[in-house]
């Protein structure tokens, strides 16, 4: 018995300018640290990028959210400045905190996923927290094996270290993750960008 794959939707000329309005939301959440370079706990510097690749997949749906932070990391792997601490280039591959950009694409997706199945306020909520913790947990496990394997780990660095470092930002991420649950449902009630199963 043949099966029928139903096709992909096309893109249209608005989803294109949506998918690059958050990429280039993201360049600009990366570097929030150029202004308050205080903003950096250990190796992690505190940004936003979390925060907008999540509501990308929130309010744009797996795909044109996962695309739109695959964007973003083509971006700066070309060379352009919009990785945290305005860095970018091939080399990034090779920094402990990069685990955290391959994620974002995950997250976004993850975050879609789910609200393009249950569509209620709670879901958008459990969408954007279990994306938050999707990207520390990949994010913090690559960084603990960079360090240890190629990036030349600071002396008395540990697995529980890596953590540590995650815990100052992970508070203003938790809120954060519940405003974009928040502030997405809302848009998608008015603007609709996903369509209701």
């Amino acid at each position: 018995m043949e099966t029928v794959s139903k096709p992909l939707p096309k893109w249209r000329v608005v989803d294109l300018v949506h998918s690059g309005l958050f990429a280039t939301l993201m360049m600009i959440g990366a570097n929030i640290t150029a202004f308050a370079p205080f903003l950096v706990i250990g190796g992690v510097p505190i940004t936003l990028q979390t925060f907008f690749a999540i509501l990308a997949g929130l309010v744009l749906g797996s795909r044109k959210g996962a695309i739109a932070c695959t964007v973003y990391m083509l971006v700066g792997l070309a060379g352009a400045p919009v990785f945290a601490k305005f860095s970018g280039g091939f080399s990034s591959v090779l920094l402990p905190t990069f685990g955290f950009i391959v994620t974002f694409i995950l997250s976004a997706f993850i975050a879609g996923w789910i609200v393009e199945r249950f569509q209620t306020f709670t879901s958008y909520v459990v969408a954007a927290l279990l994306a938050m913790a999707v990207n520390y947990v990949v994010g913090t496990n690559w960084m603990y094996y960079a360090y240890t394997l190629w990036a030349g780990a600071p002396e008395g660095f540990s697995y529980k270290m890596a953590w540590a470092w995650m815990i100052p930002p992970m508070p203003k991420d938790i809120v954060l993750a519940i405003f974009a649950g928040f502030f997405a449902y809302r848009i998608q009630k008015t603007l609709k960008f996903i369509p209701i199963k």
